[in-house]
């Protein structure tokens, strides 16, 4: 069975590389989807019977170590000197710094690897993330998903 949830958050960042309006400050409203398989917990008096896992918890666990960190924060490459330098100069500023471009497939990516290491599968019901999907726009997204072996 897969599941999914759908969150939202506010982030800046730029493509210091890029040849158009990309390389320009600029900011998005994200939206991520998690997508997570597992067998649907049938075990009688269970709170969770009948679910694959809770969607509050999906929420709870995608908040704490993903969407809190990257809600109304700066996403930045850390090869790119002038706005790391800015940003650096801003008491307190909410800034994270990444090793890639903050491009739409290297955030996927990133937080793929983040919540896989967070859902643990704690019901004895296979839990595990499967997919990620992170829109830019309504228009435009990447995928990451689970290798294959």
């Amino acid at each position: 069975m897969l599941i999914t949830r759908k969150l939202e958050f506010d982030a800046g960042h730029r493509i210091s590389t890029h040849n158009s309006q990309c390389r320009h400050l600029h900011g998005h409203r994200y939206v991520i989807e998690i997508t997570l398989s597992g067998t649907i917990i049938s075990e009688k008096g269970n709170a969770q019977q009948g679910m694959v896992m809770d969607f509050s918890e999906v929420k709870r666990i995608a908040s704490e170590v993903l969407i809190d960190k990257w809600d109304h924060a700066f996403l930045v490459y850390s090869g790119d000197t002038p706005v790391m330098q800015f940003l650096q100069s801003l008491k307190d500023h909410k800034t994270v710094v990444l090793d890639v471009q903050p491009t739409a497939e290297n955030l996927a990516v990133i937080a793929f690897d983040i919540l896989n290491a967070a859902y643990q599968d704690n019901y004895g019901n296979h839990l595990q993330l499967e997919h990620v999907r992170l829109y830019e726009t309504p228009n435009c997204w990447a995928d990451a998903s689970r290798a294959v072996d």
